[in-house]
């Protein structure tokens, strides 16, 4: 990885960085690389759209195949999976995955201004509902359905930035208190500054290969990825008419017994013959601190509503039985939107290796990483030991 924070420099400096450092952690040069897959950034002019092009460039072009992908938040994880087919498939044995992005200072605008096929346009200019509102209307429904409180958010940050004071790669390193969110300023009642992430600059970069290569390349043991979730909601179209939603033929579409993000989760877990119950430890999305609790919840780790309960059981935290965001999350780094779902695999690999120092889940043997992308794209990754 190269670490987060708010650099000022082109977002291909920081990719460059995190595939030299895989390369070297892999024992590879370069010129090994079969294949690399790039996540796109969308705010970084043409390069950014052409990722896999512009990091192949800046590594020295030696005749790789290449591949760009862009799914918002989402990028990392299809980028993996596009990594994986190629593998699983024999077009490749080793594929470099790499993502980074230079973000804009504050709220994101939508690429290229206002659009009205832009659904953060729309959200924006229609519902007047910047990210950091609807972080605030999912806190208020929990609040509203669970009980859950403001002071259950704030221990949320407070647990993630202790794991973040162990991170070398974090944005933020410092410890921060309940105290410190309930006096940060209110951004969307009732979510404060603290409760929500930054924007950052930063990059992640993983070396996917066969089995068969690793164990040639002296890797008797290695990480392997179980499972690779990208899937889309499901939406019925029963009442209303939302085109950008769902379709005329939408309307066959049961009603799911559970949420998006659920489903995400579910996929990942019956492609990997896995369970909640097997899991050591998790990465997921916390835009927000509300966010997370929904997460724990969505990933099977507790019952519906019982999200802060288990929080407050201290379960999450590092020494509970299922750790969350060891790496100290979005509330430690910010989000560097094409990096991010490759760097909660790079926190898995490392927790997974018995490397993480001394924030390492002692004896993990799998976990999973969870977010979602723009426009119904799902994150989800397995990785076992």
């Amino acid at each position: 990885m190269h670490p987060w924070g708010k650099w000022g420099r082109p977002f291909v400096e920081y990719g460059v960085t995190a595939a030299r450092e895989a390369l070297a952690d892999a024992g590879l040069e370069w010129s090994d690389v079969d294949s690399v897959v790039g996540a796109d950034t969308v705010r970084g002019g043409y390069p950014g759209y052409v990722a896999g092009s512009t990091f192949a460039r800046a590594l020295g072009w030696q005749g790789a195949r290449v591949t760009s992908v862009y799914a918002a938040c989402a990028s990392g994880a299809q980028a993996v999976a596009t990594a994986r087919a190629q593998i699983l498939s024999g077009m490749a044995e080793t594929v470099l995955v790499v993502g980074a992005d230079a973000a804009p200072k504050g709220f994101f605008r939508p690429a290229g201004g206002d659009r009205a096929d832009d659904p953060d346009w729309q959200r924006f200019r229609i519902l007047g509902a910047t990210n950091p509102a609807y972080f605030a209307l999912y806190a208020r429904r929990r609040m509203a359905l669970y009980g859950d409180t403001a002071e259950d958010f704030a221990h949320v940050k407070v647990k993630n930035a202790a794991a973040g004071t162990l991170n070398p790669y974090a944005r933020y390193r410092k410890e921060v208190s309940p105290g410190d969110v309930a006096a940060s300023p209110v951004v969307a009642d009732p979510l404060r500054l603290l409760d929500i992430c930054a924007t950052s600059d930063g990059g992640a970069a993983l070396v996917l290969s066969s089995l068969g290569f690793a164990r040639r390349h002296g890797a008797a043991r290695p990480v392997r990825v179980r499972a690779v979730s990208t899937v889309t909601p499901r939406y019925p179209n029963t009442l209303l008419d939302l085109p950008y939603l769902a379709t005329d033929s939408a309307a066959a579409v049961p009603e799911p017994e559970r949420g998006f993000r659920a489903s995400i989760a579910d996929a990942a877990y019956e492609e990997a013959g896995l369970g909640p119950g097997d899991m050591s430890l998790a990465e997921v999305y916390d835009l927000s601190t509300a966010l997370e609790l929904q997460w724990y919840e969505d990933l099977g780790f507790a019952a519906e509503g019982e999200g802060a309960a288990l929080l407050r059981s201290g379960g999450t935290k590092l020494g509970g039985r299922l750790p969350v965001n060891t790496s100290g999350g979005l509330a430690s780094f910010g989000e560097a939107v094409p990096a991010q779902a490759i760097a909660q695999v790079c926190e898995l690999t490392w927790q997974l290796r018995g490397v993480a120092g001394e924030r390492q889940v002692p004896g993990a043997r799998a976990g999973i990483s969870a977010n979602q992308g723009l426009f119904g794209h799902g994150s989800s990754v397995i990785a076992v030991r």
